[in-house]
């Protein structure tokens, strides 16, 4: 008996109990804004119960991916988790950027070993709208040795929940246990230096934002086709803490002036 008259066969016997036993039934998913309408344009959103790679070079606008979807997740009372496998997150600039931190769980790591263990238990665990594992800082190399099936654990626990995984990291790594792909890279940076003013150094001048351009690599969600794989938007940056450090220098200034020349 060929494949063919074997199928038949089989969907012949197990008609009265599976309409359409070996028919893909497609799976809705829910997704989640990122915060940044262009994104939600591109790729339909992110998806709770799966896992979503943000790939990117240093300086290349993941942290404001991130910080965005943070906002609006923390803004809708859901309580997030940030796996900081570098300890790399501003708090000041993340509460600038509209983050609440009363409903933030960040973890600190120090190395990628200690953020794949709390990224496990956080996931087991559950209760989270968000879980962030941010490989950002760590080195792709690292980041190539993990296992395969540390992914596929990680996809197993987040599956049927309605908590929304996401990993920053240079270059994918997840292979086929990513639902949703995306490449953010940084175009054009915003200083502040005044259109037609003359500005002699390059560190007189302060960064306002910059614009991303995000590109769709990869996604399984049910979403309509959309002629374009990429999208643009703008950041604008967050000078959080600046009154602080200004406060700091003053009082450090402070200090020094009423410091005593020793006597001789």
């Amino acid at each position: 008996m060929n494949t063919a008259a074997l199928r038949v066969h089989v969907e012949a016997a197990l008609a009265s109990r599976f309409p359409a036993p070996f028919a893909l039934r497609p799976r809705e998913v829910e997704t989640v804004s990122a915060g940044i309408s262009e994104i939600d344009s591109l790729a339909g959103g992110l998806p709770r119960g799966g896992l979503t790679e943000i790939l990117g070079a240093p300086c290349s606008g993941r942290t404001s991916f991130l910080l965005a979807l943070l906002a609006t997740l923390t803004a809708r009372a859901e309580f997030c988790a940030l796996v900081d496998a570098r300890d790399a997150l501003d708090p000041h600039s993340a509460e600038a950027a509209g983050v609440e931190l009363r409903r933030l769980l960040w973890v600190r790591c120090r190395d990628i070993e200690q953020a794949l263990r709390a990224t496990d238990l956080l996931l087991q665990g559950g209760g989270f709208g968000l879980v962030a594992l941010d490989l950002s800082d760590i080195p792709a190399q690292t980041v190539r040795r993990v296992p395969l099936n540390a992914w596929f654990r990680f996809r197993r626990g987040v599956e049927n929940t309605p908590t929304v995984l996401i990993l920053l990291e240079q270059e994918p790594s997840a292979k086929t246990c990513a639902s949703l792909v995306l490449r953010v890279t940084a175009e054009a940076a915003h200083w502040s230096a005044k259109e037609g003013s003359s500005v002699r150094h390059a560190h007189t001048r302060l960064l306002r934002g910059m614009q991303i351009h995000a590109e769709l690599l990869r996604s399984r969600l049910a979403h309509p086709a959309e002629t374009a794989s990429s999208a643009r938007f703008s950041v604008g940056t967050r000078l959080a803490g600046t009154a602080e450090i200004l406060s700091g220098i003053r009082a450090a200034r402070e200090r020094i002036g009423k410091v005593k020349e020793p006597k001789p």
